[in-house]
């Protein structure tokens, strides 16, 4: 059991999205944070500021510095998630799930650290079956362009549980499906943050297809109450998990509640799907619910709201005051 000194945490890809709301949630818990990241994708602009912070600029496709020192616990977040940003360099992408994730691993060993891998409902492709618990194996094209991605990310997970058996490594990995809310990027390219940002500029909303496709979007907040937990809780080792909303939604019918919430007309913009864009995505919560004691708690309606509300409609990151509910204890 790690004990109740302050913890250092280790954040690759902390500069992210999700990395960012991540660290402001482990220094609201009293935590020592080191962000690791190369700024590829993440940005310097708007990081918490906390003399528990530090900063390190650094690709995880080569070997961690030792300066970075003991750590408790490490969260591996660091890799593009946006289809229109680990595709813009799908070798870099690659490196960075299956190089990155075997440095980090060989640093957290070293360090005698937990470790939590962010994947992602990814790696079950195109699925033939709904929901999608963490035992389907999945339907993945490893020739086309999403593979960089999807295949990265199995990769990882392939390497965490060999170094599991072999190793006696302390790891559990979160499948994370659709995540989005304030501190996206305006130019992100997922379908809340293009929907969100169309919307404010009047602009057509962009929907791929026929935009039956469905998915299913967790608020960052609770996504991060998700990672918190299952970095925090003992007894987890080897744990694979789903984390997202099971609330399915259509890409059409998210254009019309983006729409009717903005209170704009509803313009589409037609665009042609992308190759091997998966029809459906729901995940399996069983096992959050009984390993995490973890479910949603943001209905989707609300966090558009939210996001609609900021002048700039994603770069602004309010604390929610689910941050700074954050569990000490390491046990439960």
């Amino acid at each position: 059991m790690m004990d109740e000194r302050a913890r250092h945490v280790v954040v690759a890809g902390g500069a992210g999205f999700l990395g960012r709301h991540l660290v402001r949630a482990l220094l609201a818990a009293g935590d020592r944070v080191t962000i690791v990241d190369s700024f590829v994708t993440g940005r310097r602009d708007g990081l918490a500021r906390s003399n528990r912070l530090d900063v390190v600029e650094h690709d995880v496709i080569r070997p961690l510095p030792e300066s970075l020192g003991p750590a408790d616990l490490v969260y591996n977040l660091a890799c593009p998630a946006s289809p229109v940003q680990y595709q813009a360099d799908p070798l870099h992408t690659w490196r960075s799930s299956v190089y990155g994730t075997d440095n980090l691993l060989a640093f957290a060993r070293a360090a005698g650290a937990r470790f939590v891998q962010a994947s992602t409902s990814e790696v079950y492709g195109d699925p033939d079956i709904s929901p999608q618990p963490e035992s389907y194996p999945g339907r993945v094209n490893v020739a086309g362009p999403r593979a960089c991605y999807d295949e990265g990310k199995r990769a990882a997970e392939a390497l965490i549980h060999d170094m599991i058996r072999v190793h006696g490594l302390d790891a559990r990995t979160a499948r994370i499906f659709n995540t989005y809310g304030p501190g996206m990027r305006a130019d992100d390219g997922r379908a809340v943050a293009t929907f969100v940002g169309q919307a404010l500029a009047g602009q057509p909303l962009s929907v791929f297809g026929d935009g039956r496709q469905t998915r299913s979007f967790c608020h960052v907040t609770d996504m991060v109450r998700g990672l918190v937990a299952l970095g925090m809780r003992d007894g987890l080792g080897g744990l694979v998990v789903n984390l997202g909303s099971d609330d399915e939604i259509s890409i059409l019918d998210l254009a019309r509640m983006v729409a009717r919430i903005a209170g704009v007309e509803l313009k589409i913009a037609p665009a042609d799907l992308p190759v091997d864009d998966p029809k459906q995505r729901r995940p399996d919560l069983t096992r959050a619910r009984e390993a995490l004691g973890w479910a949603v708690t943001v209905p989707l309606a609300d966090g558009l709201r939210e996001m609609l509300a900021s002048p700039k409609g994603h770069t602004a990151i309010r604390t929610r005051q689910a941050f700074a509910l954050v569990p000490r204890s390491r046990g439960q």
